[in-house]
């Protein structure tokens, strides 16, 4: 069997050199246009800011070495310029001798990849994308100033997404002064906005300009313009060099050329072998489609789109299985991970504004843990959020940021998505513990504890942005903390044009001034810094005869939820 694979990185790759673990006697031919192939694409941003020094750390194989290693075909500067899908035959263009040539597949696997997005706004050709070797190469060179006579001291980014952040970080890193342009109304949209909103303070310490609710456009030599959404001109600023990190999206040129369906979002159709419409082709990566682990029962596109490295490399095996006869791979969460000047921030599954979107009904919880042990030295917050089916009790989504332990609390998290673990059994998940790693009761555990509660209705919760309304029905607000922390900051609304505090009644004194400080007949909302005395006090005045909800995820949910709001406003 001959297979010919289009695109030499990850997907492609992986497909390749499991193809020869599973067949040493197929003919195996990899055709990549660019320079490299099996390289560390993540790894470019850290490169570019001097944290990776040696460009060659990048460069996993060469055509040579997997060569060597797997008796593989690879072939770079070539150009696969047409598909006879029919004739089940390629045309390439050698770029580095100009030749064309004809070959020959039994089985095609297209692994392009995905094109940078670039806004179409004058000027922006001189801005810098970040998809290869030799993309960094000119980042590095345009930040050191190579062939103008000096180096770069100001840079504009254009989009807040997980490259941009780290591309940020990296110029940063490098002494130049950044501004961060996001269209979006937040950075990191994967994030809800009370999650997001800390990154965004973590961007803001280290002297980023953070424009959300903005776009570029224009740019001169030295200037960019800045935008409203609305395309109204607020700003000029200075812009050494900018580099465009808005995204990706799928390439699907050599799909089209075989004759292949494209999926509703703009990838090429597959199934879940990652077939294409058309025999013998198949597609994987960024240019194909994602079956998605959380789309609802029925819904008519259950598809997405995840350009993610370590998707990508399942892809690359799965589909040497398929192509070998074997089957068997899991939809995707899309689960993801980024560093922020120290903060870390994963997701995995659905957001809240996407569950909003799609018109499910979901549960929220916050909470705020610390990512061991808090006598232990060097406890540090995290803010933890959960999403939850309120029917099946199944976790829609998970999103966490912190300093320390959050990609392990997203892996756990995303591991349970996949295992189809309800939100309440994660109280039971029997995880690693010494004061140093972890507490006895995790903070993965106390999530389930929080699911499990609001399942059995023991207690019932509000979340930060439902909370006006409540009041303006009638709802008492309670501050159930103690008149310190009271006094540092609490929960103020506007009501009416009047702000509007909520009362003071700690919890250790709950039950002595209940009846006679917190009215009888209307609803109760409680409140105390993250949840858990919140929990406590809703359990005790619902006993009391109360009709009782909890703030969830306390005061610190609800100030990071209103900052969000002033900021990204």
């Amino acid at each position: 069997m001959k297979i010919v694979i289009v695109g030499g990185v990850a997907a492609g790759m992986s497909a390749a050199t499991r193809l020869r673990r599973l067949a040493e006697d197929a003919e195996i031919v990899v055709i990549e246009a660019g320079d490299h192939v099996s390289y560390a694409n993540c790894g470019l941003p850290y490169y570019a800011g001097g944290v990776i020094e040696d460009r060659d750390a990048l460069l996993l194989q060469t055509p040579e070495s997997l060569a060597s290693r797997f008796r593989l075909d690879v072939r770079v500067r070539n150009r696969v310029t047409a598909v006879d899908s029919v004739a089940h035959k390629l045309t390439v263009h050698d770029l580095g001798t100009g030749d064309e040539y004809a070959e020959s597949y039994d089985r095609l696997v297209l692994s392009p990849g995905g094109r940078p997005i670039v806004p179409r706004v004058p000027g922006i050709e001189r801005a810098l994308v970040l998809r290869d070797v030799a993309d960094a190469d000119r980042l590095v060179a345009a930040i050191d100033g190579v062939g103008d006579g000096g180096p770069a001291r100001t840079a504009v980014v254009i989009g807040g997404g997980f490259v941009g952040l780290e591309v940020v970080e990296n110029l940063i890193r490098r002494g130049l002064a950044v501004t961060l342009v996001e269209l979006a109304d937040q950075v990191l949209a994967p994030l809800d906005p009370e999650l997001a909103v800390r990154v965004r303070d973590e961007l803001v310490a280290h002297g980023v300009d953070v424009r959300t609710s903005a776009q570029v456009s224009a740019l001169t030599s030295s200037t960019a313009t800045i935008a409203d959404a609305a395309g109204v001109e607020v700003d000029k600023v200075r812009a050494d060099l900018v580099v465009a990190a808005v995204g990706v999206r799928p390439d699907t040129e050599l799909a089209a050329m075989a004759g292949a369906e494209l999926g509703p979002r703009g990838g090429v159709l597959v199934d879940e072998d990652l077939r294409t419409s058309v025999p013998d082709v198949f597609a994987v990566g960024d240019a194909a489609i994602k079956r998605d682990a959380l789309a609802a029962p029925g819904e008519p596109e259950p598809f997405a789109l995840i350009p993610l490295a370590n998707l990508a490399n399942r892809h690359g095996r799965h589909v040497a299985d398929v192509i070998l006869g074997r089957t068997g791979m899991r939809p995707s969460v899309g689960t993801a991970v980024v560093g922020v000047f120290g903060l870390t921030a994963a997701s995995a599954g659905r957001n809240e504004k996407r569950l909003r979107a799609e018109g499910r009904p979901y549960r929220a919880i916050h909470t705020h843990p610390s990512q061991h042990a808090g006598y232990y030295p060097g406890a540090s917050p995290l803010a933890l959020k959960l999403l939850v089916d309120p029917g099946t009790d199944l976790i829609l989504g998970a999103q966490a940021v912190g300093r320390d332990g959050v990609d392990k609390r997203i892996d756990v998290l995303a591991t349970a998505m996949a295992g189809g673990l309800t939100a309440s059994g994660l109280a039971d998940l029997e995880l690693a513990y010494a004061p140093a790693y972890g507490s006895a009761k995790d903070p993965v555990n106390m999530l389930g504890y929080v699911a499990d509660n609001l399942r059995t209705g023991d207690t019932r919760s509000v979340q930060w942005h439902e909370l006006d309304r409540l009041v303006r029905d009638g709802a008492t607000l309670v501050d159930v903390r103690t008149p310190a922390e009271h006094t540092r900051g609490t929960v103020e609304l506007t009501l009416d044009g009047a702000p509007s505090r909520a009362r003071n009644v700690p919890l250790d004194e709950l039950r002595a001034r209940a009846d006679d400080e917190i009215p009888v007949g209307a609803p109760v909302v409680v409140h105390c810094q993250a949840g858990q005395r919140g929990h406590t006090a809703a359990r005790l005045l619902t006993q009391l005869g109360y009709d009782v909800r909890n703030l969830d995820g306390g005061y610190l949910t609800w100030r990071d939820g209103t900052r969000a709001t002033v900021a990204d406003g």
